[in-house]
């Protein structure tokens, strides 16, 4: 379940106990509308290292959700949508136009194979996962009839790999490839407001060279910390100055998570916690302490000091501009001698 683990671990506690805004999407511009055309041959570089090819250039395309945001950021309006939640709450759709785009699931791992065979796809597209070679929707543990959604067309993606600025520019030549013209100024203005943040966000790491921070999701059996090394996000952030604990053991059957017990949630003491947006609340910390006293244990929590982490979602410049900028006032705001 790649990134999800640690999240649907959490949903029990969240319906006993009771998101990540995404108001940053720069998607849907009448004049950066694809112009697709049933030209060809098409072609392109797969993140699993496979050239995809095709006759014609794909119109017709079904997508996961922030890969289907990140097309439309360019204009490509794709005929179906599969998440892995609802499509209200969802970071990377819940300010978008959906309207005519089929909704094929809004759960991890259950897609409506029958739905999406009637929209008579050419392209589906998600994105590539090293850690377990597979793309979105396809990974091991999901519903075995939704694996058959790569049945009906090519399956392309760009990889989560070191950074979601490549994501994002493999993406930009995924719909430039499909026929979007992206060269548009709302496109430009999207990536000078992202190279403005990611200018304010290494000037606030440069203020502060000794903040440390840990990215985790707490849930009802242990703490998660993430490990960078398969967290795009955290790995840009690290590379603009921001020093983010590196687990020292993640979990060898998967990776993306050192697991801790909650009698040894204090392993890591940050100055600062980024959070797992997609279980963080305004009260989440306030809830958790009650719920687990040794969550306090560690510094950063008994104090207050977390920030919500857009944790494996981030496909678009304009996402990660609205993002970094709240990071960025974050760290203007940390103690650096908290976890001391």
């Amino acid at each position: 379940m790649h990134s999800w683990r640690p999240v649907l671990a959490v949903a029990a506690l969240s319906a006993v106990l009771g998101g990540l805004t995404g108001c940053g999407n720069d998607t849907g511009t009448g004049d950066t509308a694809a112009a697709a055309t049933a030209s060809g041959p098409w072609s392109f570089n797969d993140g699993s290292g496979k050239v995809v090819k095709a006759d014609k250039t794909p119109t017709r395309i079904i997508a996961h959700a922030g890969e289907a945001a990140a097309l439309m950021s360019f204009g490509i309006k794709p005929v179906g949508v599969y998440a892995d939640e609802s499509v209200k709450t969802d970071p990377n759709l819940k300010n978008l136009d959906l309207t005519g785009i089929q909704i094929l699931g809004e759960e991890w791992g259950k897609i409506d194979v029958e739905k999406a065979a009637a929209l008579r796809p050419d392209l589906i597209v998600g994105d590539w996962w090293p850690a377990e070679k597979a793309h979105s929707g396809m990974e091991e543990g999901v519903d075995e009839k939704s694996k058959k959604l790569a049945e009906l067309a090519p399956v392309v993606g760009v990889t989560q790999g070191k950074s979601i600025v490549a994501l994002a520019e493999g993406y930009e030549d995924l719909a430039e490839s499909l026929g979007a013209d992206v060269a548009s100024p709302q496109i430009a203005a999207n990536k000078k407001r992202f190279e403005d943040a990611v200018t304010a966000f290494k000037a606030a790491t440069s203020a502060k060279p000794d903040l440390t921070v840990a990215a985790m999701s707490p849930s009802t059996e242990k703490v998660y910390v993430a490990n960078p090394e398969y967290a795009p996000e955290l790995l840009d952030l690290q590379t603009w100055g921001l020093k983010v604990i590196n687990p020292a053991s993640p979990d060898p059957a998967f990776p993306y998570w050192e697991n801790l017990s909650w009698e040894n949630a204090d392993k890591y003491q940050p100055d600062l916690i980024l959070w797992d947006g997609r279980s963080f609340t305004p009260t989440a910390n306030a809830e958790w302490t009650t719920k687990q006293p040794t969550w306090s244990k560690i510094k950063a929590a008994k104090v207050g000091a977390t920030v919500s982490w857009p944790a494996f979602w981030l496909h678009t410049y304009g996402d990660f501009a609205t993002e970094l900028d709240k990071l960025t006032q974050a760290v203007k705001a940390a103690d650096p001698n908290v976890g001391n």
